[in-house]
């Protein structure tokens, strides 16, 4: 079990961005849609840029081409269809909001996405504030409340560490180890968040030859789970930086 003693304590981040003109002349949301989660990305190759907004009962998932917005859902479940987990008006009144509003995101998407890893690395220094010049145009401020991590050591074993996403429920990770080279390929752990405290847990895998891997089973074990909360539950600050943002152009700030 991860020490909360050893978490950093929660840090603001003051960020000052271009969002475009706000706020937006969209259709408004049915209350069901007020409080999705925001996600996005940018393909440079393909010049296409993706929305996703996730809900309790499922997903939304949009991208914006040249020639238009394609979209499909995502059930409860995880599984991708062209219909709808919703009703037939809410689905619409969804469509419409969603349309407009990545419509005014796409073309700000990458600019935005190399702010946010900006913002982020000036957090990571220290700095509480982070602005550019981005000239004479409206600017929003938004303090985006970041998650401390948990203090860890490097890893102290012999030979190389990795870990890899498993197919599975509570989102499972793989801790893989090498005595060799760079490219682990022995599993020594599996961690995974327990679905009751919502904290990482993990165990040892059979047969590992603990002097061999240069620590004791619970150092590993304890190492795994400080590593799988920093990495895999608390918030990325670049993807929080953007969730806010996307949530500052939505309107819907919580």
């Amino acid at each position: 079990m991860t020490d909360p003693t050893l978490r950093m304590p929660n840090t603001v981040l003051r960020v000052v961005l271009d969002l475009g003109a706000l706020p937006l002349d969209i259709p408004p949301l049915p209350p069901r849609f007020r409080h999705p989660e925001f996600d996005a990305d940018w393909d440079e190759e393909e010049q296409v840029a993706g929305i996703f907004l996730g809900f309790d009962d499922g997903e939304f998932h949009l991208d914006i081409l040249e020639d238009g917005v394609e979209y499909h859902f995502h059930h409860a479940d995880g599984s991708s269809s062209d219909d709808s987990p919703w009703p037939a008006a809410d689905t619409q009144a969804l469509v419409d909001w969603a349309t407009g509003f990545v419509l005014h995101v796409a073309p700000r998407l990458p600019d935005l996405l190399e702010d946010a890893d900006e913002a982020a690395e000036w957090h990571h220094v220290g700095l509480p504030v982070y602005s550019r010049d981005y000239g004479p145009v409206p600017l929003e401020i938004i303090d985006v409340e970041l998650e401390g991590e948990q203090l860890m050591l490097p890893w102290l074993g012999s030979g190389h560490i990795a870990d890899e996403h498993l197919d599975g429920p509570d989102h499972p990770i793989a801790l893989l180890w090498n005595p060799e080279h760079d490219d682990p390929d022995i599993p020594i752990a599996r961690v995974w968040l327990h679905p009751k405290s919502g904290e990482p847990k993990a165990r040892a895998e059979a047969g590992v030859d603990w002097a061999a891997v240069g620590l004791t089973k619970q150092e590993v074990l304890s190492w795994a789970e400080s590593l799988y909360l920093n990495n895999h539950v608390i918030g990325d600050p670049s993807q929080m930086i953007i969730r806010a943002a996307l949530e500052r152009m939505a309107g819907l700030d919580r």
